[in-house]
């Protein structure tokens, strides 16, 4: 066993699910890159395309979620994705990746706007 971190928790309803942050894995990292963009304000659209390169050092493998904010507009879709991901809410994807000891995950994924 290994002692990890601590942290508090607030108050707590019972039966309701708590979440303990015990600090960031130094040996999983990851970038993120703007690949491709393009806009045309007259027929009000927008595309982006983004690339999210994640590194595994452990001697394990890992599971990651690589959460996505996609702030411009409410009204979008993703037009091309390189791996399966879920909507978690208006604004939010996340990629469920599994990444190989000192492996590495890339991801893409290419979100249309229009207002």
């Amino acid at each position: 066993m290994e002692f990890v971190g601590e942290n508090m928790i607030d108050h707590t309803p019972k039966d309701e699910t708590i979440r303990v942050f015990t600090g960031n894995a130094f040996d999983v990292t990851g970038e993120r890159k703007r690949t491709n963009y393009r806009v045309d304000s007259n027929q009000r659209w927008m595309d982006e395309t983004f690339e999210l390169r994640i590194r595994n050092h452990k001697k394990e493998a890992v599971d990651v979620r690589a959460v996505e904010h996609l702030y411009r507009w409410t009204n979008w879709k993703i037009s091309e994705q390189s791996s399966q991901f879920k909507k978690s809410d208006a604004r939010t994807i996340e990629f469920p990746v599994t990444i190989a000891p000192n492996g590495e995950q890339v991801v893409t994924y290419t979100v249309h706007y229009s207002w």
